[in-house]
C-alpha cells in the first residue's frame, strides 16, 4: 500500500517549544479552561505508559498560550519517564515562563496505576495579583466540550 492511501508521514513532531500570542483584553481577568484528556509519559521506574488528563486553568496578563504548540509541548513527555509530581509542575513551570500568567493552576488526574490513582495540584500566582471577589457560576462538566 503506499504512503498516500494511508495518508502520508505526519510532519508535526513533539516540541518543548510554547507559542504564545497577545491577550486580546488584557485589562479584564477573564479565566481560560482547557482539558487535555491524551496526555502520557512514562513510569520512571518501569517504563510503561502513564495516562492523564491534564486540566489547565489560568488568568492571562499579556500573553495566551496557542493551542496548537501546546498539544505538540504536551505530546513531548510521551517517552520521557517522569513522575507525577514533576511533570505536574515542570508543565506549570513552563507555561508559567512562557506566558506569565495572573493565576495558573495546572491539575493532573493520572490513570490507575497499582490500585491508586494520583492527583497532582500546582499552583502559580503573581506577587501583585489579587483575585476579584469570587461568582458562583455553573461548572463545566469534564468533557463539556464533547460532542454527542
Amino acid at each position: 500500500m503506499s504512503e498516500h492511501l494511508l495518508g502520508g508521514k505526519p510532519t508535526a513532531q513533539p516540541t518543548k517549544l510554547l507559542e504564545t500570542f497577545e491577550n486580546p483584553n488584557p485589562s479584564r481577568d477573564f479565566h481560560i479552561h482547557m482539558e487535555i484528556p491524551e496526555f502520557t509519559c512514562l513510569c520512571p521506574k518501569t517504563g510503561q505508559p502513564d495516562f492523564a488528563i491534564i486540566y489547565l486553568d489560568y488568568i492571562p496578563n499579556q500573553w495566551c498560550v496557542e493551542l496548537k504548540s501546546l498539544k505538540l509541548y504536551t505530546w513531548s513527555f510521551r517517552d520521557e519517564g517522569c513522575f507525577h509530581e514533576a511533570v505536574t509542575n515542570r508543565i506549570l513551570d513552563d507555561l508559567v515562563a512562557a506566558t506569565s500568567p495572573k493565576f495558573m493552576r495546572v491539575t493532573a488526574k493520572f490513570y490507575v496505576r497499582g490500585g491508586i490513582f494520583t492527583n497532582v495540584v500546582a499552583e502559580h500566582r503573581a506577587a501583585d495579583w489579587q483575585p476579584k471577589p469570587y461568582v458562583e457560576l455553573t461548572q463545566f462538566p469534564s468533557q463539556s466540550n464533547v460532542r454527542g
